[in-house]
This record gives C-alpha cells, structure tokens and sequence, in this order.
C-alpha cells in the first residue's frame, strides 16, 4: 500500500541499459515489458534485439539474455519483437507475447524448450492473476482481450474473451 502523501525521489538508479541502444548486454534497444519478481529481479522485453534481457540481484552492469537473442524469426529459440513478459510463478518460466503469438519458455538461459500457448494473433500486453489465468491484451485486428485458464492435464483453455468492450465467457 501506498499512502496518498507519499513523496517520490526526484532522481533514480539506472539498473538496465543506459549505454545507448544497441545489442550489448549492457544495453536494450526499444524496451517495451517490465516485471520485478519477489526477488527483485528484472525482466525486460527487449523489443528491437529480438530477446529477453534479465538483471539479478542489483547487477546494474549486465544482464543475461533468458529468451530469444538469435535473431528474429519463429524457433522456440528466436523471438520476434517481443512487446510483453511476465513470470509464471508456478512453473518458473516466461511468458512472453511477440510476433504474431505468445509462447511460455524456461526461465534458464540458452533453453530451448517451450511451447506457444497462442499463435497467429498480434499481442501487446500480457496478465495472469492468482489462480493464473492469463489474459493476452490483442493489439492489431481486433479489439479483445482472450482469457486462458491452465488444465490439470497441461494446456490452457480459452474461457472468456472481450470484443467491441464486452466481455464474453466461452462455455
């Protein structure tokens, strides 16, 4: 909780990039998602590199490329302008919605083990609440939102999705 007078530093500390855009592990090129785990490790969505970019334990220096970083393209190992990321606490891997899907990889760098959870749409934003259900805010084609809830079996099921402003449940 925050209090409503709470007053904010007026400087901060650079603890990604901040070396000109480029490739470099020190440095991010368009970053687009952000999320901190309870950890306080940051995961960036490294738009323009075609990767994820993660910075452990305050290591302001370098970060570690997580997903992606062999070029653009459509592998399990490659990514293509990734624009959203969040951690799936539960399984230890990572969401990441780009291109035209969105796919949950490990969290382990160089793996290439993992599967597209959605394909053939145009993601911009990425959810999951408590009980993990995962929403997926599309971007281009459409105005919805798709909800996904995980099954005991593995997958996920489509159960709600939002078009025009209204949201519909799938039964």
């Amino acid at each position: 909780n925050i209090p409503a007078n709470a007053k904010w530093a007026q400087s901060g500390v650079t603890i990604a990039g901040g070396n000109g855009y480029g490739g470099a592990t020190n440095q991010l090129y368009f970053p687009l998602g952000l999320i901190i785990d309870d950890d306080q490790t940051v995961v960036i969505a490294d738009n323009q590199n075609d990767r994820i970019m993660q910075w452990k334990n305050s290591n302001t220096t370098n970060g570690q490329v997580v997903a992606g970083g062999k070029g653009q393209g459509t592998g399990l190992h490659q990514l293509d302008h990734p624009t959203d990321v969040l951690i799936d606490k539960e399984t230890d891997g990572l969401i990441i919605c780009e291109g035209s899907r969105v796919v949950r990889l490990s969290r382990r760098s160089g793996t290439t083990k993992g599967e597209i959870l959605i394909d053939n749409i145009k993601c911009c934003g990425l959810a999951m609440d408590e009980q993990r259900y995962l929403y997926v805010c599309v971007c281009v084609g459409a105005e919805k939102i798709i909800t996904q809830q995980p099954q005991p079996q593995g997958g996920w099921m489509d159960i709600a999705y939002a078009k025009r402003r209204t949201l519909h449940f799938v039964s």
